[in-house]
């Protein structure tokens, strides 16, 4: 079992169940499911730490998402054009758990710097009330550019000046990293981190970016104005880490290596040290 989202926090977290006896009832269902497991993988380091009480004996692992792997980002002919300008590009969901209000909020912080654009790419529970205060504060930064298909967004990262990625400030959400983290570096821009936690500390570790408090919009502004301050030259040496970065503990072909040793080992447990064919 290979563990994306934690639950019954999530549920909560996200605003879908708040109910406490329904809560109860959810975490007593997740933890009836994983301690039938074989072997249980967490997206995360700090996944491990929190599914290790209600799994009982089963192993549990590490084990990453590779995200999207972009190699050659091309923007000669993109799905969607950027204007000129500093631009900060968000893909991906636009939900609770995302903390958008926090994007707009810093946005508004921004609206005199005329260059600085803030580009919502894609859709979500939220994004008709996103464009809604967008409107009723009358900023002209925020840019809605859609949905798109996932092969077009190589064309629409490379013409971004940062990345953006951000999660609300919940404990479960401080322990979880979300794969478009990865997909980032692959992308080999500078990535600004509004959000605590297992992202904050990758984007940090790896010299791609720079990070400021989850739901703090005066911090996130401040962000982007300092990455703007920094010269091509810097900005292009972030993306470059995050690129190495990826390369070193994202790439698919090691994780799809490192997931068959973990069957490997699970299997040889299961059978009493013989692997999937009888052998020892």
């Amino acid at each position: 079992m290979w563990v994306q989202d934690l639950w019954p926090e999530s549920l909560e977290a996200t605003g879908y169940v708040r109910n406490k006896t329904v809560l109860n009832l959810v975490g007593s269902v997740v933890r009836w499911i994983y301690r039938r497991a074989d072997l249980i993988l967490g997206q995360s380091e700090a996944f491990v730490t929190a599914i290790r009480p209600m799994a009982g004996t089963v192993p549990i692992a590490y084990h990453p998402n590779p995200g999207e792997t972009f190699d050659g980002l091309d923007d000669s002919a993109p799905a969607y054009r950027l204007d000129p300008g500093f631009n900060v590009v968000f893909a991906g969901n636009m939900g609770k758990a995302q903390g958008m209000m926090t994007l707009v909020e810093a946005a508004e912080k921004l609206r005199g710097e005329e260059d600085i654009r803030l580009v919502l790419v894609g859709d979500g529970a939220l994004a008709e009330a996103l464009r809604q205060r967008v409107n009723e504060l009358g900023l002209r930064n925020v840019v809605f550019a859609g949905r798109f298909p996932p092969e077009t967004m190589p064309g629409i990262l490379a013409q971004a000046s940062a990345l953006l990625v951000s999660l609300a400030d919940y404990p479960i959400l401080n322990m979880t990293v979300p794969s478009k983290v990865q997909s980032y570096l692959s992308a080999g821009r500078p990535i600004i981190a509004s959000m605590n936690g297992e992202g904050a500390r990758i984007i940090a570790e790896s010299g791609a970016g720079v990070t400021c408090p989850a739901d703090d919009a005066e911090a996130l502004a401040q962000c982007i104005l300092d990455l703007r301050g920094q010269s091509p030259e810097a900005r292009l040496a972030m993306g470059e880490s995050g690129r190495a970065y990826h390369r070193q503990h994202y790439e698919p072909e090691a994780l799809g290596a490192k997931l068959r040793s973990h069957f490997a080992r699970t299997l040889g447990t299961a059978s009493g040290g013989k692997d999937s064919d009888g052998r020892d």
